[in-house]
């Protein structure tokens, strides 16, 4: 019962933000853009790509290669991983 109710809740918010955009939309009218606006939305748009991209594959190589495993004392180390120097050879 719940579940139904969130639900509900959303759909309904999401009718009235839907709602509001369709509204402002019409309200804007006829406006025109220079080549500026256009480039500027441009370059936005394609660095909040990249920018996204970038931390996406980010989080997959660190969650892959086990930067995001949490730390475990009874866990052995190796000597170059406790004081941060190389291994010597013997």
């Amino acid at each position: 019962m719940k579940a139904v109710f969130v639900i509900v809740f959303l759909l309904a918010l999401l009718a009235i933000v839907v709602g509001w955009a369709i509204y402002a939309w019409e309200q804007l009218g006829d406006v025109h853009m220079s080549w500026h606006g256009y480039a500027a939305m441009i370059l936005g748009i394609v660095f909040s790509l990249l920018v996204g991209c970038g931390l996406m594959g980010l989080l997959f190589y660190s969650s892959r290669h086990g930067y995001d495993e949490p730390f475990d004392p009874s866990r052995p180390q190796s000597n170059a991983k406790k004081n941060g120097t190389p291994p010597t050879k013997r």
